[in-house]
């Protein structure tokens, strides 16, 4: 996902306030509406920038979403409930790939899915360095779908969840 800095954002990069750590400073500066926020992760892993920090600096308004993805879309599709089960995640994922009928179109599901399946490669490390390629690559909602199970299969059952209900409900 491409984030950007916000009026709240620069206006807190400009007075040195609003709760930005000197190592979130120095992350939020490489965002620039252009940059991936894998690729701002892996520039700033050496001084231990996580995702924990960009949701951060998300959630206090100092970036936003960029190529039509909004916070809104970005926070709710993220929620998951804590009482599911990885059989109930699977159950359902059969049940709704087989019937996609919500009435979204293709387009929002792609938006919807793509910020939560970033945040799930990008959490692999190294090791999920080449599916996070992927996954940015990801041109559309068929790309991302034929990408479902190798995220499966990388982060677990649970972890897959909340990428399973925005992309196939």
């Amino acid at each position: 996902m491409v984030l950007s800095k916000t009026s709240a954002g620069l206006a807190a990069l400009k007075d040195r306030h609003g709760g930005l750590t000197p190592r979130q400073r120095a992350a939020f500066i490489l965002f620039d509406g252009k940059r991936s926020t894998a690729e701002v992760l892996a520039a700033t892993a050496a001084i231990g920038i996580t995702q924990a920090d960009v949701q951060a600096m998300l959630e206090q308004g100092l970036l936003c979403a960029t190529e039509g993805f909004s916070e809104s879309v970005l926070t709710a599709s993220m929620a998951a409930s804590p009482d599911e089960t990885p059989s109930a995640v699977a159950d359902e994922t059969v049940a709704v790939e087989s019937s996609q009928g919500s009435g979204r179109s293709d387009m929002e599901r792609y938006q919807a899915a793509y910020p939560i399946a970033i945040q799930l490669t990008a959490g692999l490390g190294l090791r999920g360095f080449r599916l996070n390629l992927a996954v940015e690559s990801a041109h559309g909602y068929a790309d991302l779908a034929t990408l479902a199970p190798k995220i499966r299969d990388a982060v677990g059952d649970a972890k897959y969840a909340a990428l399973a209900r925005v992309l196939f409900d």
